[in-house]
């Protein structure tokens, strides 16, 4: 959808004048850290208000010289995780109360919608790795620029209380950062560390030991379960086969970065700009041919992504050796035909008979979802599946018209529910030949 935004009136551009302008402003600005990205905006201009989550997006209010500029600032550096639809301006009375704050958030019905889920970040990934951060090695560190959104949300306003995360109360240290304005993690909801955080079930290491030694891991992750095995391992991925009944059907493969991606794919600039982006999606892209026959069989091309949780950067560090660029297996942890895993308990009691190691953690997934499948098709991202990283982002239909509901067909199944001029399709379903899937309920916190 086109951003649009309400220009304020310029007639006293350049007066000395004290004004005051109440904000909306409507979009992906929930989740994406938008509220201290206003807060610090307002700081930095001299303008004392508030902002606000509320269930019609972000409310704010600024006063004080320049307020008019507010608008524009927002519009032109909002942070990158967000996407502005609209910017409505009113200009109110002055009320002359100097600080500017975030307020607490108000509920109701709401009519705004959450973002979709994102891959670890630049900042986040330094910091796990870093023997120095409290984060080292945490394989659920996370910020306002990246981590799960949707996929822990139950409903909306967005804030912590509303999240799978309500069952984790802040450490000293996380509360400190989420509570300063000049941090990262200011007012990021999923923030967590090794002391108050989400923990798994087993140690990296243990995954680690499992796939060297020619295992099957289910391994509990964002929007649902992984079942990994090595790539490079013919007699692994035949056994994933035969327990998933998966004949041929290719599978997706994991890799740390497009440079060790680059080994066993011919990447294009488009193929390598859609593995980086924030969604980090499996890419359909030529196949160099290095990997047995069993993970592609047939096919000059192959499913590649990159390590978009914490988690798998972490298995993939374990798993180098010797300056070998490790590759796994991944793919949707369900058996042949049923809905993705993404319960412990249902892992157990599902994918006991195809994995050798079940590997859970303690932080509900709220919302399942698939990793979504692109190509590049004409120089522009085809979406094969529309899952993971880009629901619930609407479809912009152009004008507005009546609430419809669609409930797709059997085969490769989604939902679509249209709002004004905006089209929300579900995250990818599957087929509906089996009773699993045709009772599965797909839950949406109470976006629509």
């Amino acid at each position: 959808m086109a951003n649009r935004v309400t220009i304020i009136d310029d007639a006293h551009a350049g007066e000395r004048t004290i004004r005051r302008f109440r904000l909306r402003v409507r979009g992906v600005v929930q989740g994406v850290g938008f509220r201290p990205f206003a807060f610090a905006l307002a700081r930095q201009m001299g303008l004392s208000g508030f902002v606000l989550n509320d269930n019609a997006g972000v409310l704010i209010e600024v006063e004080g010289f320049g307020a008019d500029a507010f608008a524009r600032a927002v519009k032109a550096d909002a942070p990158p995780l967000s996407r502005i639809d609209i910017i409505e301006a009113q200009e109110i009375d002055t009320n002359g109360l100097t600080g500017f704050e975030i307020r607490e958030s108000v509920g109701g019905k709401s009519a705004t919608r959450i973002g979709a889920d994102a891959a670890t970040c630049r900042q986040c990934l330094e910091e796990l790795f870093d023997p120095a951060s409290r984060f080292f090695h945490y394989p659920f560190v996370n910020c306002t620029h990246c981590g799960p959104r949707l996929t822990i949300t139950k409903r909306l306003p967005y804030d912590r209380v509303q999240t799978s995360m309500a069952a984790f109360a802040m450490c000293p240290a996380c509360r400190a950062d989420y509570e300063n304005p000049l941090n990262r993690r200011f007012h990021a909801e999923p923030v967590a560390c090794p002391a108050c955080g989400p923990k798994l079930s087993h140690s990296v290491e243990a995954m680690a030991q499992a796939i060297r030694a020619g295992k099957i891991v289910a391994l509990k992750g964002i929007g649902g379960f992984h079942l990994l095995c090595d790539a490079k391992n013919a007699s692994a991925v035949a056994t994933l086969r035969q327990r998933k009944a998966r004949d041929e059907k290719p599978f997706a493969v994991m890799l740390r970065d497009v440079a060790a991606a680059g080994h066993f794919a011919d990447l294009t600039h488009a193929e390598t700009a859609l593995l980086e982006s924030p969604a980090h999606p499996i890419v359909l892209a030529a196949s160099r041919g290095n990997l047995p026959h069993s993970v592609a069989p047939g096919l000059t091309r192959l499913g590649v992504m990159l390590a978009y949780a914490p988690v798998h950067h972490l298995l993939l560090a374990a798993l180098e050796d010797g300056g070998k660029v490790p590759v796994l297996v991944a793919t949707s942890a369900n058996p042949g035909g049923e809905p993705l895993v993404a319960s412990n308990e249902d892992a157990h009691r599902r994918l006991s008979g195809i994995a050798d190691l079940i590997v859970t953690h303690d932080r509900d997934i709220v919302v399942r979802a698939d990793d979504s499948v692109m190509q590049i098709v004409s120089g522009a991202p085809a979406y094969l599946r529309r899952a993971r990283g880009y629901v619930p982002e609407p479809v912009d239909l152009g004008s507005d018209g009546p609430s419809v509901i669609a409930l797709g067909s059997d085969l490769k199944n989604t939902i679509c529910v249209t709002r004004g001029r905006e089209a929300f399709l579900s995250q990818h379903i599957g087929g509906l030949d089996n009773a699993e899937a045709r009772r599965w309920r797909i839950s949406v916190p109470s976006s629509m």
